[in-house]
């Protein structure tokens, strides 16, 4: 009795001492922790925050505004919606009536193309080639639609408010991006800029996904890289949230202005040394 009781107190005590986590942060600590050692990679330790990030994040957090919604009236004519598909770059549009609220399904780009190859000379009957559009409120966790659009084979779903206007709209893409970073397919031009471009006042613009290893180099700077490997990142965490253009901090000798963002990252730094 008296070994049970004392295997059951060492137990307990050899739990609490164990260093499990106990709760989300401390996990991501372990986490953070491992890579450091080299245990865990970074990529890898960006998809499991990504996972644990959208667990606690709603549509309405990277939904695509109403206002930068690309869509297709229904009653555009049929050259005026293949520039529009051509120019977006898009394979999937809503299709709406008198305005952004009035959703009439959505439109597949390789469902027009299909009847315009097979029926040249006959005009496409738009409704008929619709489909259903699936609609979610602004309050939806990431989690749950992201399994929804596996369980459902959707792509994309219509965010509504409260009165049922439409709010904005959510790919799959978008979720996604928030684990595995952004996907560019064939549609995306890849920069050929250099990373750092000087500019005549004697400030330099800088692309947010150059290393801090090599931001150091060219500035004789000291930018810790213990937990980023980006400037876009080492600025994020600075200022605690995901910035917006126009937005600054200074430190470590330089002011760092937010040039140009997504809704997702930060694209471009505006950087100004700080005068000797």
């Amino acid at each position: 009795m008296q070994d049970h009781s004392s295997k059951s107190w060492l137990q307990r005590l050899l739990h609490a001492l164990s260093g499990e986590p106990h709760d989300r942060e401390e996990l991501l600590s372990v986490l953070q922790h491992a890579s450091n050692r080299q245990l865990l990679n970074h990529d890898a330790l960006h998809m499991i925050e990504g996972v644990l990030k959208i667990s606690e994040m709603q549509a309405r957090d990277v939904m695509i505004p109403r206002g930068q919604m690309v869509v297709i009236e229904a009653d555009m004519a049929i050259d005026t919606i293949v520039s529009t598909l051509v120019e977006s770059g898009h394979s999937r549009f809503p299709v709406i009536g008198e305005n952004a609220d009035e959703i009439l399904g959505v439109l597949l780009a390789k469902d027009l193309l299909q009847h315009l190859y097979q029926s040249p000379q006959t005009p496409v009957p738009l409704q008929s080639i619709l489909r259903s559009a699936t609609f979610i409120p602004e309050s939806k966790r990431l989690d749950v639609l992201l399994r929804e659009f596996r369980q459902d084979r959707a792509h994309m779903a219509i965010v509504v408010d409260e009165y049922g206007g439409t709010a904005g709209l959510i790919t799959i893409e978008d979720v996604l991006e928030l684990i595995v970073g952004d996907i560019e397919d064939e549609t995306d031009t890849a920069s050929e800029e250099p990373n750092i471009q000087p500019q005549p006042d004697g400030s330099f613009l800088v692309n947010a996904l150059t290393s801090i290893d090599e931001f150091n180099t060219e500035f004789d700077a000291a930018l810790n890289d213990e937990n980023f490997d980006t400037l876009g990142g080492f600025v994020t965490q600075y200022l605690g949230h995901l910035p917006k253009v126009g937005e600054s901090c200074t430190t470590e000798g330089f002011t760092f202005t937010i040039y140009t963002a997504s809704r997702r990252q930060v694209q471009c730094i505006h950087v100004v040394k700080a005068a000797s």
